[in-house]
């Protein structure tokens, strides 16, 4: 078989997609699948979470129109695309579900071993959006280990090009290929692969860099305003590490953080404690509107 006629048949395999949670990740990744043609069903908890994923999606697309990205049809043909549930039932005819809740691996193991039972498809893929935690774990507690992955966009995924797609010990190559061709020919995004240890690619480089940034205001060595002025100017990035850890969530990095330091017991990985108090005290960045910067 070919690579194309291969992503031919993989491409017109995944019509149906599910996806778990609908905060910031879970919402932009059920409006960029609904957007790429997909069938989409979002699963949450609770009716407040279901209007809440509905608002923040239907806003989304909003700034897109006025922003000139699509167009007010555009809108709302991905808004109809989208179905919203309480009960994770309703994703049993799920060819692709994607699991974007809390990023807590107790939380996780569970609703992959409850997404096992209810999938009526053998080949149905189970993909996990964490940034950090163990795939195998996940994979664990199924009944096809094959079918689970890591599939790990990164916010606003409506906007950000890559992927990092991870393959467990038991993921096979037809669930890896059939996730290549969803993520690159469906959703239009750039694909790298990375072996199952914590931090993954990305944030095993990134998640030390920051909190280096944040040991720097620890210290008083420098205000979060001049680290970030001298790394955009000097090193040409697009926005300095605190304001980028305030955008990422203080409370996502400091999960990161310590499953990083969990795994390799290094030093750069473990959360400053300047990180931790912040944390505690309910400054998680702009989704709080307080962490480096205040924000309006």
């Amino acid at each position: 078989m070919t690579p194309t006629s291969h992503r031919e048949e993989a491409a017109g395999r995944v019509e149906r997609v599910g996806v778990v949670g609908c905060g910031l990740m879970g919402s932009g990744i059920a409006e960029l699948s609904a957007l790429a043609g997909y069938d989409v069903r979002v699963a949450v908890s609770s009716q407040d979470s279901l209007a809440a994923g509905r608002s923040r999606i239907l806003a989304s697309l909003d700034r897109a129109v006025r922003a000139e990205r699509i167009g007010a049809a555009e809108r709302d043909a991905a808004l109809g695309r989208i179905s919203f549930t309480t009960d994770l039932i309703d994703l049993a005819d799920r060819q692709l579900v994607i699991e974007s809740i809390v990023e807590d691996k107790a939380a996780k193991v569970e609703l992959f071993a409850l997404l096992d039972k209810t999938l009526q498809d053998p080949e149905a893929i189970i993909a996990s959006n964490t940034s950090s935690l163990s795939i195998t774990a996940m994979a664990s507690a199924t009944s096809r280990p094959g079918q689970v992955l890591g599939m790990h966009l990164f916010s606003p995924a409506q906007l950000i090009p890559l992927v990092e797609l991870i393959s467990s010990l038991h993921t096979s190559e037809s669930a890896l290929a059939r996730a290549e061709d969803f993520v690159t020919t469906g959703l239009g995004k750039q694909a790298i692969h990375a072996a199952d240890r914590t931090g993954f690619v990305v944030n095993a480089l990134l998640v030390p860099y920051l909190l280096a940034a944040m040991r720097m205001v620890e210290s008083g060595f420098a205000s979060a305003e001049t680290i970030d002025r001298g790394i955009t100017l000097g090193c040409s990035h697009p926005v300095g590490p605190l304001k980028l850890a305030d955008l990422i969530g203080l409370d996502v990095l400091h999960s990161v953080a310590d499953a990083l330091y969990d795994e390799f017991k290094e030093a750069l990985y473990a959360p400053p404690p300047l990180l931790t108090r912040m944390v505690e005290g309910g400054l998680l960045g702009k989704k709080a509107g307080r962490g480096f910067y205040r924000y309006g």
